[in-house]
């Protein structure tokens, strides 16, 4: 079977458009097959906005995501595996899907080790996931009298950073 990851994808970006949002993606830039600018990448990952206003030629495939956008004033062209993908949210509250990050190895390392289990699962072709992508975490919500503090809406650059909420 194919993999569910490009669809939910898809489906959370026109969620997020159809609710008059900002869809932001989140790329493991280390992932091999990334091509995107690396003088925005922060803890081996890059944010970026794929509101129809800020990228052109946007193409949310099965295998690949691509578009081109403008970096500093500059058009580059943007290309990554959808498996590269850690996630996908609103700028605006942070609302979205986070995707376990796949265990690969990076140039130079060795393979990782495994346990029995995940040699067994190796060996039918299943990928192998190492829980949470690293460097997204989920803000425990604060309380007050009343419940949950609502969203502060504060976006990357606007004196707060952005923040996924885990949808299970």
């Amino acid at each position: 079977m194919t993999s569910t990851k490009p669809y939910l994808i898809r489906a959370i970006y026109e969620w997020i458009l159809d609710n008059d949002m900002t869809p932001h993606l989140v790329v493991d830039v280390r992932y091999p097959g990334v091509q995107a600018p690396r003088e925005f990448v922060e803890d081996e990952r890059l944010v970026l906005n794929l509101s129809p206003s800020a990228v052109r030629a946007l193409v949310l495939g099965n295998e690949q995501i691509e578009f081109n956008a403008r970096f500093g004033g500059v058009a580059r062209d943007v290309y990554f595996p959808v498996e590269a993908v850690l996630g996908i949210f609103t700028r605006e509250n942070g609302q979205g899907m986070v995707f376990p990050e796949l265990a690969y190895p990076l140039p130079g390392e060795p393979e990782p080790e495994l346990d029995p289990a995940a040699r067994v699962e190796e060996k039918r072709g299943k990928p192998r996931s190492l829980g949470r992508p690293l460097g997204i975490q989920s803000p425990p919500e604060p309380r007050g009298p009343q419940g949950p503090k609502a969203p502060s809406g504060k976006g990357k650059g606007k004196g707060g950073g952005p923040t996924l909420k885990v949808v299970k």
